[in-house]
């Protein structure tokens, strides 16, 4: 009898951080960090701020750039909220990072209070947003997104990869007012360059276009995306994406004008509960406009505390990998 034995790769501890670019993929190294050194040369209201994370939020970068307007303040996010908060009233510029379940769970009243209640002039940069650790729920902050959306005057922004993070940098450090950004860190994915795209705060930007699906995503599932786009192509499926970075405000205007071209399968992808998060901001604004696609179907992770474990694995579980994205697709139309 003949015995066929898996040959698959076995996943190993390194796989629950590891990143998300996928084998042979091109990436950038630390593209909010040299897009932070490169403003603040410039700018020197910029300040940058951290929680004890600056290595990992390649805030190191601007450390050793600018040394006398770096500040460690601790595995304290309470306490870095409110410094932040309390250096943008004296006309300095905060970039305050930290891992996104740090700087929203663990400080969000001092957020909400200090920072926003103020309008300060505060920018947030979270790490680790969603499902990009494999380390629990401790580490995954798959409702950062509702918790910052609920949050009166607050900016949202969600970049897919290395070119939406440096070119989001200078226009959220020119808003005025407090602004949250997810950050993809380390060696980060480079694919927007390929459609000729360039982030516009409160922007939506149609990447490719198609008769069948339409697809509204944010952050790294934009490149999943595009990803599953390809793939359904070879089955004669045409997918539009519709790349959305921008979550609160919503670009309403380019939304409706998609979603209102008739025949097609609307799908909202993101990497964030399906609770309070771009799916159901895009679903309220249909719902108070009247308008009705042919089905709505939304793409993101469960109401549900996630396990721990390979990320490959985890995006398998939870319907986020390429693979499990085109089955959904299909499995709708």
């Amino acid at each position: 009898m003949t015995v066929v034995t898996d040959k698959k790769t076995r996943l190993t501890t390194s796989a629950m951080i590891a990143s998300i670019a996928s084998e042979g993929q091109r990436v950038q190294a630390a593209p909010f960090g040299k897009a932070l050194v490169e403003y603040a040369a410039n700018h020197p209201e910029v300040v940058g701020m951290t929680a004890d994370l600056g290595k990992y939020t390649d805030l190191h970068l601007f450390a050793q750039a600018y040394p006398d307007r770096f500040f460690q303040m601790g595995m304290a996010e309470q306490l870095l909220m409110g410094a932040a908060g309390g250096m943008a009233k004296t006309g300095l510029v905060p970039f305050a990072t930290t891992y996104a379940v740090f700087g929203t769970r663990r400080a969000y009243d001092f957020i909400h209070q200090v920072i926003a209640e103020e309008n300060l002039n505060v920018k947030i940069c979270c790490a680790l947003p969603g499902l990009t650790t494999g380390y629990g729920p401790s580490h995954q902050a798959t409702e950062d997104l509702a918790m910052m959306r609920a949050i009166p005057g607050m900016t949202v922004v969600d970049p897919c990869d290395a070119l939406d993070i440096e070119q989001a940098v200078p226009q959220i450090a020119a808003h005025k007012g407090p602004v949250y950004m997810r950050l993809l860190r380390g060696n980060v994915p480079l694919v927007l360059d390929e459609y000729n795209y360039k982030f516009e705060l409160g922007k939506a930007k149609m990447l490719r276009d198609g008769n069948e699906v339409l697809v509204i995503s944010s952050g790294f599932m934009t490149m999943r995306t595009l990803e599953v786009a390809k793939e359904l192509e070879r089955d004669h499926i045409n997918v539009a994406v519709l790349h959305c970075p921008t979550i609160k405000p919503l670009d309403e205007a380019t939304i409706l004008a998609e979603v209102r071209k008739p025949g097609r399968l609307v799908v909202v992808a993101e990497n964030h509960s399906v609770i309070g998060g771009l799916g159901e901001a895009v679903a309220s604004l249909l719902l108070r406009e009247g308008v009705a696609p042919k089905k709505y179907r939304m793409l993101g992770l469960p109401d549900a505390f996630l396990d721990a474990g390979a990320l490959p694995t985890l995006h398998d579980r939870y319907g986020i990998s390429t693979e499990k994205m085109a089955a959904s697709i299909r499995s709708w139309m």
